[in-house]
């Protein structure tokens, strides 16, 4: 069981408190027992910030504060560290009133244990052990407060201590008297166990100074709901409640409390009990797209776990030791989404590549691989220290032997770790809290990302000219940074802006299921000698840094369809800015070195054959880029419009033939499972560009040609041609014949054709231009412009 509280209400303190370890002393809050009331009022600390997603008036805490506001919570007694009331459910047309029994243990501003007579199976509180608590935190003078019983006890005499024993025997003997007169056996007994203990225990005293404290989790109903969500299959609703316990973890280490760990290793056991996963491995056969993104965020998260910077050394020896147990496990689920073949491979008779005898010899990498390296890293390095640790390190005046590989020219610190690995350092301290030393290291990586974009752009300027005189280039990044497992842009993306983020009313849930956008505004980078630099402004210029980086196409069909997803993602939070004059500038800039960053880009003039297409990333840019600056824009899409693969496939022929082109690679290993998802992406990039070259014959030339160069699927030509006519055809204004001619033109690469330009004239002609013989070659007696363009797909 777990706090139920996240909506913030009046009266109540905000989550700062609690992670800073301090209870909040609320108007009126007593102590009791030399602690009691802070501890108390602690709870306050996390009202807000430790419950279930969403504000709906069902949730727990809503119904906590309505049983408090109506009077619902009676006989409220502290005792030292102990809280005990009664909490009545109002009578409704189907169920009577009942009155339940709830008590609360607390420790240090932490609930360390609850007991409600409601019987509430649920990973969140109770709304009964709500009201108890918000009426202690709102009403502390109506509380009464007594010491811990040890202390009253200690004030007693013989006599009244057996006045004492015997009338709480007298008044519950049902329950407490077989319990009583164990206990005076074991008493009066010398050899007991009982007798070799001095003093005895008291549930109200709190615990010792020196004892971990944390906040009470039901672990075995933890367990079952994972377990009875997992059942559930690709149901909508069980992703969705694990994504929310996922969450959960997460608030949980930014809280920083130790039921972080502890509720993730139950949900990961649970996971790896899932008896699918045996039947998928015999089978062969892979796990649901919704199944492998929850196992990807299993695995994201034990790297965020292992990466806590003051974890202490045992911990995490303890879950390295767990986590090679979990993935020395058969069943344990692959990075890459497969169990061995995905797809029976229909190219075995065909010689393989080097690249996929590689694969075959490569070792095997489970979900938790990530985090088992992960375990080997640590935060001791100085220069990391200096960069977390302060806005204004800089490089020395004088640099010893080596520094120079720390700094940039302009003296801002770099850090030289594996991109998605530095990446996942800045997620683990977002994660923890750490939300300023996130973005300090967030800042010294994209300084890094900068510098060795410049250096790349000058290794391509010394071989420019030889590239381009081959045609072709071996150089490519086999690790991709968007699809990545440790998603490194995202990432960077999400730390910057959450800082830029304006959290008003305007851009809260409304309750309605239907969130709005949220509004963004420039913070300056704290220490940057650039005054116009924001962090919103270094959000998009790393996204387009990742988006743009030339990859190689990962194997696999997950992998592959990961990659896609992945951009989608951030190219709908890239959608989300309002660009203003500074973020165009950035848009500009960055558009401008990806393409003549050469192989290094996705964009470069040159590009390994197996690149992850662009089409996606260039379509957004050309969005963006349209209103400010056409011919860039232009540029860029025109540059992205390629698909090397089928290029190279394609052969020498006339790729303006229908059948010429074909949407297969037979040959390639490994296959690309998504190539009909990016062909459709190419050819959606294609008619963006002819909505907006729409009346500029030169545009639509430029861009015609582009189509009838890259693209060979005679069925996305035809659809082009389809989009064409109805863009240059719109109902309540005169047709455009620029972009009909590109109709035509496209419909002519497909197939036969029977175009009829009927125009009211001074010779009242019919012009038909057509493969097969015109049928309506009659004069027209219209008196209004109109375009008639009929197409006859035949393959």
């Amino acid at each position: 069981m777990y706090s139920s509280f996240q909506c913030r209400v009046s009266g109540e303190e905000g989550p700062s408190a609690a992670a800073s370890g301090a209870g909040v002393t609320g108007s009126g809050s007593t102590t009791a027992g030399g602690g009691g009331g802070g501890s108390a009022s602690g709870t306050s600390a996390t009202v807000g910030s430790a419950g279930a997603v969403g504000t709906g008036d069902g949730l727990p805490f809503r119904r906590g504060i309505r049983l408090l506001e109506t009077g619902c919570v009676e006989n409220v007694l502290q005792v030292g560290f102990h809280l005990s009331g009664t909490v009545t459910e109002p009578a409704t047309p189907s169920e009577p009133e009942i009155t339940h029994k709830v008590a609360i243990s607390f420790d240090r501003c932490k609930i360390t244990s609850v007991t409600c007579g409601c019987g509430n199976r649920d990973i969140f509180y109770c709304a009964h052990v709500v009201a108890l608590s918000l009426y202690r935190i709102r009403k502390p003078e109506q509380v009464k407060l007594r010491l811990p019983i040890s202390e009253t006890l200690f004030q007693m005499n013989r006599d009244q201590l057996q006045k004492l024993v015997q009338y709480l025997i007298t008044a519950h003997h049902t329950e407490v008297l077989p319990t009583a007169q164990k206990l005076a056996d074991e008493i009066l007994s010398s050899n007991s166990e009982i007798n070799q203990v001095h003093g005895a225990p008291d549930p109200t005293a709190g615990a010792s100074i020196d004892d971990d404290n944390c906040w009470h989790l039901d672990e075995d109903q933890v367990r079952e709901q994972v377990k009875q969500f997992l059942s559930q299959g690709g149901y909508y609703g069980s992703g969705k409640q694990l994504n929310s316990m996922f969450a959960k973890v997460r608030e949980m280490l930014r809280m920083r409390d130790s039921n972080g760990a502890r509720m993730l290793t139950l949900i990961t056991e649970q996971f790896m009990a899932d008896p699918r996963l045996s039947l998928w491995r015999q089978q062969g056969t892979g796990m649901t797209d919704k199944c492998r993104q929850l196992w990807d965020e299993l695995g994201a998260l034990w790297v965020c776990v292992v990466l806590n910077p003051h974890c202490k050394s045992e911990e995490k020896s303890s879950w390295l030791k767990q986590l090679k147990k979990w993935g020395d496990m058969d069943v344990c689920p692959l990075e890459d989404g497969n169990y061995g073949s995905e797809l029976p491979n229909i190219t075995n008779a065909l010689p393989q590549s080097n690249l996929a005898q590689d694969s075959l010899s490569r070792p095997r990498r489970t979900v938790f691989s990530r985090a088992v390296e992960a375990c080997d890293l640590h935060w001791q390095d100085s220069h990391l220290q200096r960069i977390i640790s302060s806005d204004f390190y800089m490089s020395p005046s004088y640099q010893r032997e080596g520094e120079s590989l720390l700094f940039n020219p302009q003296g801002l610190p770099l850090w030289l770790d594996h991109v998605p690995t530095a990446c996942a350092r800045v997620d683990a301290l977002r994660s923890h809290g750490y939300t300023r030393e996130a973005l300090r290291l967030a800042v010294a990586i994209i300084n890094t990302l900068r510098l060795q974009q410049q250096r790349q752009m000058d290794i391509y300027k010394h071989q420019k000219k030889e590239l381009l005189q081959r045609g072709a280039t071996s150089t490519t990044n086999l690790e991709g940074w968007v699809g990545h497992p440790l998603d490194p842009i995202g990432c960077l993306f999400i730390t910057l802006t959450e800082t830029c983020r304006m959290d008003d009313d305007s851009t809260m849930d409304t309750g309605d299921g239907d969130p709005r956008p949220p509004v963004y505004h420039h913070v300056p980078v704290w220490g940057s000698p650039d005054g116009g630099e924001s962090y919103l402004t270094l959000a998009l210029e790393v996204a387009l840094m990742g988006m743009g980086q030339q990859r190689i196409m990962p194997e696999g069909l997950y992998a592959q369809d990961k990659v896609c997803r992945n951009e989608e993602q951030i190219v709908a939070k890239l959608q989300e800015l309002d660009l203003d004059d500074l973020l165009v500038q950035t848009l500009r800039k960055q558009a401008i070195q990806l393409l003549e960053a050469g192989p290094f880009s996705g964009l470069g003039e040159v590009i390994h054959r197996e690149s992850v297409p662009m089409h996606t990333f260039a379509k957004y840019l050309f969005s963006a880029l349209l209103p400010h600056d056409a011919d860039l824009a232009y540029k860029v899409a025109l540059r992205a419009m390629r698909l090397p693969v089928l290029e190279s496939s394609a052969g020498s022929g006339d790729v303006g033939h229908p059948h010429h082109g074909i949407s297969i690679v037979p040959s390639r290993y490994p296959r690309w499972f998504t190539l009909g998802h990016l062909e459709s992406q190419q050819c959606e990039l294609a008619s963006t560009m002819l909505t907006a070259a729409k009346g500029d014959m030169l545009r639509l030339r430029t861009v015609l040609e582009a189509i009838q160069k890259n693209i060979h699927s005679s069925s996305l030509i035809f659809k082009l041609a389809q989009d064409a006519f109805k863009i240059a055809t719109p109902a309540e204004s005169p047709p455009d014949i620029t972009l009909l001619n590109v109709a035509l033109e496209l419909g002519l690469q497909v197939g036969a054709v029977c175009v009829c330009v009927r125009v009211r004239a001074r010779a009242r002609a019919c012009v038909c231009v057509s493969m097969p013989a015109c049928t309506n070659n009659q004069k027209l007696k219209h008196s209004t412009l109109s375009f008639y363009v009929s197409f006859s797909y035949a393959v």
